[in-house]
């Protein structure tokens, strides 16, 4: 039983790492990276959140992520505004926009590619398993 969850999770993570791989790739076709995509994502979604929320939503420390959006900033991709006391906003530049729609593109590409070998009703049991583990309390990290 032990080996066949390693196996498991090693696959999961074998599966991950050749669709991040292929992203990365991709994504600099259209001057990104995945962790850049992924950030202006995480933006696009809470325009005004704070680094604090914004890693938490990219799975990266804070640190981490204020390097990263420092470098978005600097390319124009991100402005940050200051926000209630301390806190400071972030929102998607123009460029940062044209940026993420372009990434989108590239990721529907690559994910169509990703998980051509499965067909849609697979898929659609891929996610609702994934979904139901990613609900439950448990080891995060």
């Amino acid at each position: 039983m032990h080996d066949d969850l390693q196996v498991l999770g090693r696959a999961v993570k074998q599966a991950q790492y050749r669709q991040h791989r292929a992203m990365d790739s991709a994504l600099s076709a259209v001057g990104t990276t995945l962790a850049q995509w992924d950030a202006l994502r995480a933006i696009d979604r809470s325009p005004g959140a704070s680094a604090r929320e914004l890693a938490g939503a990219t799975f990266q420390s804070e640190q981490a992520f204020g390097t990263l959006v420092g470098r978005l900033v600097a390319q124009g991709l991100v402005e940050r505004r200051p926000g209630h006391g301390r806190r400071i906003r972030h929102h998607l530049t123009p460029d940062g926009e044209r940026t993420l729609a372009a990434g989108h593109g590239v990721a529907g590409e690559v994910l169509a590619d990703c998980f051509a070998g499965l067909s849609a009703a697979e898929r659609a049991t891929l996610l609702e398993l994934l979904l139901r583990l990613n609900a439950q309390e448990g080891p995060q990290g």
